[in-house]
């Protein structure tokens, strides 16, 4: 049975659980959710979850929600991407990382710029989570000096995971060229046979909405 995945371009993080089942080789298929039109306050959509968030992996009867979770299973279903043995506790320590520091910071501003009308975008709560996220981009500038991976010595869910929303074109105060190993790391991950950009992994793209 092909695992289906509800999700949309635009979210960073369902983007990290579709990028994971695609390289994990989990045979899946997109399901749109409408964000933008309000899909997930649906009483629909809360039957599916009820957090009222994307992504959601439907596999059967059997629900999971929040994208670290479903990176998680991934590992669990395929035998990959999950990093050697000894590596367990510190994939998932950058997986919680991302969450906590990088995706939730990254997702929040980056809706906050591109997503509002311009007279509705909180010019000092930009300028707040810009500085939280320099400070992340900084932990892991850092860390990735000398080494290619941020665990082990192949991809994991943990870079995975913190790569979500690094790959995406709308502005949100990042630049590649102002972090010399994350750039030379994304270049990495997107050389990886089998990557696919956001816009082209799953349905749901700004110039829809155009």
């Amino acid at each position: 049975m092909t695992v289906e995945l509800h999700c949309f371009g635009e979210s960073g993080n369902a983007y990290k659980a579709a990028l994971t089942l695609e390289l994990a080789g989990i045979d899946w298929t997109p399901v749109f959710v409408d964000f933008f039109g309000g899909a997930t306050r649906s009483d629909d959509f809360r039957e599916t979850n009820v957090m009222g968030e994307a992504p959601v992996l439907v596999d059967g009867d059997f629900r999971l929600t929040q994208s670290g979770a479903i990176q998680h299973w991934a590992v669990d279903q395929s035998g990959k991407l999950g990093g050697a043995p000894e590596d367990k506790y510190e994939v998932l320590r950058w997986v919680l990382f991302d969450n906590h520091k990088v995706s939730s910071q990254a997702g929040m501003t980056r809706f906050l710029m591109n997503f509002l009308p311009a007279d509705k975008r909180p010019e000092q709560v930009i300028g707040f989570m810009q500085g939280r996220l320099q400070a992340a981009y900084g932990i892991l500038n850092a860390h990735l000096e000398g080494r290619e991976w941020l665990a082990g010595d192949a991809m994991t869910i943990a870079d995975i995971a913190n790569c979500g929303y690094l790959f995406y074109p709308e502005p949100f105060g990042f630049d590649r060229a102002d972090w010399p190993h994350i750039d030379a790391w994304l270049t990495r991950i997107s050389e990886t046979p089998g990557w696919k950009h956001p816009y082209d992994l799953m349905p749901g793209n700004p110039s829809d909405r155009a």
